[in-house]
């Protein structure tokens, strides 16, 4: 009897385990339309998501909004809920887009993290990859044509995910961005789902502030600017 319950025990430990892994909000069941005419490789998170990368001129880059909810050492990065909190935050945490738990949202978006999750010095890369530079932005944009054209050849084409018009988009380059939308600092709340996205660059601007770009539906450019670091935006790594 005793061995015949350790055998039971065993088939429900391991179909809790399928399950569970099944269900993986963070893996996610779906992916964004990459280009068919480019060659992708692949690169593993904290938390074991595969991503694809793609190589563009003499850098390569993920092809996917990263989604991680843990640091290179394991550690948890804070997921907030709270409007408010997320506000006044000066340390690392993310969320997902309208605090969603949809599989495949997350994985077709990726997760928002403010800019202390991005540079914290525990990582939020895992080895042989970093969070870009400005520079290692305007060496991408650069070889793309400019930051006037570079947009549309980083977006992925059409209007799968893209609201009209998704302007001069057709991901030539096989970068893939979707418009993930952000976390604005004032009140917190989320913003431009399908209208664009941003990511940071590991470059401070100021105090308060760092260094960013971000990509439109109605633009083909790869727009540059700065941002209080409380925003919450996606995050693509560049390899080492």
């Amino acid at each position: 009897m005793k061995k015949l319950l350790n055998v039971i025990f065993v088939i429900i430990v391991l179909f809790a385990c399928k399950k569970e892994n099944s269900d993986n909000q963070t893996n996610g069941k779906t992916t964004p339309v990459f280009n068919p005419n480019v060659s992708y490789g692949t690169m593993t998170d904290q938390d074991s998501n595969v991503y694809k990368t793609v190589t563009i001129g003499t850098q390569t880059w993920m092809a996917e909004n990263l989604r991680t909810t843990k640091y290179r050492d394991g550690s948890a990065i804070p997921n907030i809920i709270c409007n408010t909190a997320w506000t006044k935050l000066t340390t690392g945490a993310y969320c997902s887009y309208n605090n969603t738990k949809s599989a495949d949202s997350i994985a077709i978006y990726g997760r928002l993290y403010n800019w202390y999750a991005a540079t914290d010095s525990r990582n939020i890369a895992p080895t042989g990859w970093h969070v870009p530079t400005d520079a290692e932005w305007i060496t991408l944009t650069t070889y793309l044509g400019g930051e006037s054209v570079a947009g549309g050849k980083m977006k992925e084409a059409g209007t799968t995910h893209w609201l009209s018009p998704n302007t001069d988009a057709t991901n030539e380059c096989g970068f893939t961005a979707t418009p993930g939308g952000g976390r604005i600092l004032q009140p917190g709340v989320f913003d431009a789902l399908g209208d664009g996205g941003s990511y940071w660059s590991s470059t401070q601007y100021d105090f308060d502030s760092a260094q960013l770009r971000s990509l439109s539906n109605s633009s083909a450019g790869c727009g540059y600017g700065y941002y209080f670091k409380q925003l919450g935006t996606a995050v693509r790594l560049i390899k080492d």
